[in-house]
């Protein structure tokens, strides 16, 4: 898949834009382009997830309903097959989850959904938790697991107040845990972070207050990008190992 680079308009006009395109109806193959294209606009913060593009290194998988317990099973299914096939050992890559459904109405409505999503993938999985990581979520080195891969979740959605986290429809990310240990052990994450925080200013105005370094807190208070106080807990129950 070809990346095209972006006519020079802002990024969130360009996000507008594609939310009011109607992509909830569109072709597979359309809603996989508006997604490349809302990645290749110049000032998309996030330069990982730009190189994965860049390199057709993203495994995007278009499904309908996020609410669908059918949908997620269709999720965990391809979501294990990636998996199995996933080096983490070789450049960045991405698992991206696109739903055209259902409409969300603001950010708590996302991270129920989001919540709800891992929960169900986590019930139906019967692979042990991946090693190297908690499993409880308000542990400082928390990590989704799926069939025994530690993967770290970055949710997007039309309501997300941070531009950042916008999306045309609700994706969820699902980005190989190990790839981010092995940045940190090469010296390699601070520079990138640091990096991305500067791009995700300059187009929000302001820093974003729950981008927390690496293992210094959960990561599960970033997934679905909503800003949430101290005493937040993940509406997420582990099975016991």
């Amino acid at each position: 898949m070809t990346v095209p680079e972006t006519a020079a308009r802002s990024l969130e006009h360009h996000l507008q834009e594609q939310a009011d395109a109607g992509l909830a109806e569109a072709g597979s193959d359309d809603v996989v382009a508006a997604i490349g294209a809302m990645i290749a606009h110049p000032e998309y913060p996030c330069l990982g997830a730009r190189s994965v593009f860049r390199r057709d290194d993203a495994t995007v998988v278009v499904l309908d309903d996020m609410s669908s317990p059918h949908d997620v099973h269709e999720l965990a299914r391809a979501l294990a097959e990636y998996g199995r096939t996933a080096d983490p050992a070789g450049p960045f890559v991405s698992f991206v989850a696109v739903f055209r459904g259902p409409a969300v109405e603001d950010e708590r409505h996302f991270e129920q959904m989001l919540w709800q999503v891992l929960q169900t993938l986590h019930d139906e999985d019967e692979v042990p938790w991946a090693s190297g990581v908690d499993q409880e979520p308000d542990q400082a080195h928390f990590a989704f697991s799926q069939a025994g891969v530690a993967y770290f979740i970055v949710g997007l959605h039309p309501q997300a107040s941070r531009v950042a986290r916008r999306a045309p429809l609700p994706m969820l990310v699902f980005n190989l845990h190990e790839q981010f240990e092995t940045l940190r052990s090469q010296g390699s994450y601070e520079r990138m972070r640091d990096t991305i925080r500067r791009r995700d200013t300059a187009v929000q105005g302001t820093t974003n207050p729950m981008v927390a370094d690496h293992g210094s807190s959960s990561e599960a208070r970033q997934y679905s990008g909503r800003r949430v106080d101290e005493d937040w807990h993940a509406p997420f129950t582990p099975r016991e190992p």
